[in-house]
């Protein structure tokens, strides 16, 4: 019977699917679990941020006992050389030239043509061979490519030194019977090991996996947790029923597959979902010291916030010196630090005092005085509790009402003299603008985030 190779690309899924990256150790975890299963190669995402990828895979790359560990090379010389860097270490290291090969990904991913496109592959895996022994074509978006074409790119990528090549359903719209045939080409025409990356988008990955292999595949690129990917258990549990008609085994570990999946995967679902002290209901993300600054970014904008690159800045800079301390945080806490560290604008307006009574049988009602350009002005409303009757005299001053996003308070210190934190986000023509404000008095500390809110506000439309 012949052996079928198993590329693990877990790692690669996630890292697609996840609006906020996987931690550190979680990374680490599933690359472990892949190596202990029986993986014969692991896939790494390709390098995002340098300093903080490189930490994260040379330290797999480090832990990797069997398997070969693979990284895709970027379409650089210096993307090359970043790619390498971060696996030598490795026992097996292998890199990646993943580039389109149709029509569509070509010109509109990459701006270029067939033509440059063969002269960009022969560059790419010359430049990486030169580096490691162990290089790797991968025919993105495969099955919407010409054949032809196809045909020509993987063998342009052989000629210059890769030593196995992949083509990939990357649309995920191919049948069995069209796997099958575009594998039996690419096969013909070279001599070097074609792994097959197929899609479950149609639910017909682990047919297409078997047209693939009565074709002549030689290895399948499966995860085991990811959306549309070809699960290693579900193929597993397929080969070992029909191995007789396959004519196939894979050397993966049938007696700890599922109960190393189902760890890793619950794992990593209640450290990113129900760690309920630092992960929102709303907004489910973490954040660590290995977040890089377009997570950060990108986590904003989950949550709602449009920040200069200034302010993303500041935020990480606050991100990395909080995570020193605490190790990880929440959406909560994290729009805690966009407010305290995004777009520090003047004080136009300025807190001085305020009054308020409150009663369990009337509404309460509350006095609020700013100071504007040397001018004091106040306002005076009543509302339902304290803080909501003093959030409308503060309107009253300003002459204007803004729609209150969200509310939060929360305890910074212990004991009856604990100091308050309160974070107010605010909208404006779409647009959210959070302040934070501290005392030992929780009316105060709201009061101040609303006017550190409003201040943002009044400084951008200035």
């Amino acid at each position: 019977m012949k052996t079928i190779s198993i590329a693990d690309i877990t790692l690669k899924k996630l890292s697609e699917d996840r609006a906020v990256s996987l931690l550190f150790r979680e990374k680490s975890a599933i690359a472990g679990c892949a190596d202990e299963i029986g993986a014969e190669v692991i896939e790494l995402p390709a390098v995002k941020s340098a300093r903080e990828d490189k930490i994260i895979y040379k330290t797999i790359a480090q832990n990797i006992r069997n398997a070969v560990l693979a990284i895709p090379v970027g379409f650089t010389a210096e993307t090359v050389a970043t790619a390498w860097d971060c696996i030598k270490e490795a026992k097996k290291p292998r890199l990646q030239i993943e580039l389109p090969v149709s029509t569509i990904q070509m010109e509109y991913t990459y701006h270029v043509k067939q033509e440059k496109m063969l002269v960009k592959i022969a560059e790419l895996v010359k430049q990486a061979k030169a580096c490691c022994e162990d290089v790797e074509f991968s025919a993105l978006d495969a099955t919407r490519a010409d054949a032809d074409f196809l045909v020509s790119a993987i063998g342009e990528a052989v000629a210059n030194g890769a030593t196995s090549v992949t083509i990939c359903d990357d649309a995920g719209a191919s049948t069995p019977d069209e796997i099958a045939a575009l594998t039996a080409r690419v096969k013909a025409s070279v001599c070097v090991p074609v792994y097959v990356q197929v899609s479950d988008r149609i639910n017909m990955a682990v047919a297409s996996a078997f047209a693939a292999i009565a074709q002549g595949a030689d290895g399948l690129k499966c995860a085991m947790a990811g959306k549309d990917a070809l699960l290693v258990g579900e193929l597993s549990d397929a080969i070992n029923a029909c191995s007789a008609q396959t004519g196939a085994v894979i050397n993966v570990n049938r007696t700890k597959i599922h109960a190393s999946i189902d760890d890793i995967t619950t794992n990593i679902n209640r450290s990113l979902y129900e760690n309920e002290a630092a992960i929102s209901e709303e907004n489910k993300l973490l954040l660590d010291s290995d977040s890089t600054a377009a997570q950060v970014a990108q986590a904003a904008a989950v949550l709602g916030y449009e920040l200069s690159d200034s302010d993303i800045g500041n935020v990480y800079k606050a991100l990395k010196h909080v995570c020193e301390k605490k190790g990880a945080v929440g959406s909560k806490e994290f729009e805690a630090l966009i407010a305290s560290s995004a777009m520090q604008a003047p004080s136009t307006y300025h807190f001085e005092t305020y009054t308020t009574t409150s009663s369990n049988v009337s509404k309460s009602m509350s006095q609020v005085t700013l100071k504007c350009n040397g001018e004091i002005i106040c306002g005076v409303s009543n509302g339902d509790g304290p803080i909501d009757s003093a959030f409308r005299a503060i309107e009253q001053c300003i002459g204007h009402h803004y729609e209150l996003d969200d509310f939060q308070v929360q305890a910074v210190t212990e004991g009856k003299g604990a100091l308050g934190s309160a974070l107010v986000k605010l909208r404006n023509n779409g647009k959210l603008y959070s302040g934070n404000g501290t005392s030992t008095d929780i009316v105060s500390a709201s009061i101040r985030a609303y006017i550190n809110a409003l201040n943002k506000i009044v400084f951008e439309e200035a």
